[in-house]
């Protein structure tokens, strides 16, 4: 089977710790690690705000997905994880998930959980999109 690992630019890189994307050439479909809320620099983006941080987070994905030839109408499954879960938390995080797209949404998880890999960040999207 036949992979391709991408770093797209625009993207904090972390080189040995994980590849943004991962093109599965004859499935048709690439699997985007979990994206977090940090811009190129590897800073956070909207601290504190889950709509701020998942708005950041779409900017990644976007990138991750442009950089591999597809975008967020070809998505088939996101999960979401969210730490410090509420109810009212799920909509501007969905609005940002939405915003520009017009295509009916993808099979989906939300998961809230106690954290993420750091305290600061609230929100993580993994993706798979065909291609």
């Amino acid at each position: 089977m036949s992979l391709r690992h991408e770093d797209p630019r625009g993207l904090h890189p972390v080189p040995g710790v994980l590849s943004h994307a991962v093109v599965v050439e004859k499935a048709g479909l690439v699997y985007l690690s979990g994206q977090i809320a940090w811009n190129e620099a590897g800073d956070l983006v909207g601290a504190g705000d889950h709509g701020k941080q998942a708005e950041q987070i779409v900017r990644n994905i976007d990138t991750a997905l442009a950089a591999v030839g597809t975008d967020r109408s070809r998505v088939v499954k996101e999960t979401i994880y969210i730490a410090d879960y509420r109810p009212d938390i799920v909509a501007p995080i969905m609005a940002a998930l939405r915003q520009g797209t017009a295509t009916p949404p993808p099979a989906q998880t939300m998961v809230g959980v106690a954290a993420l890999f750091a305290p600061e960040f609230l929100v993580e999207i993994d993706i798979v999109a065909a291609l």
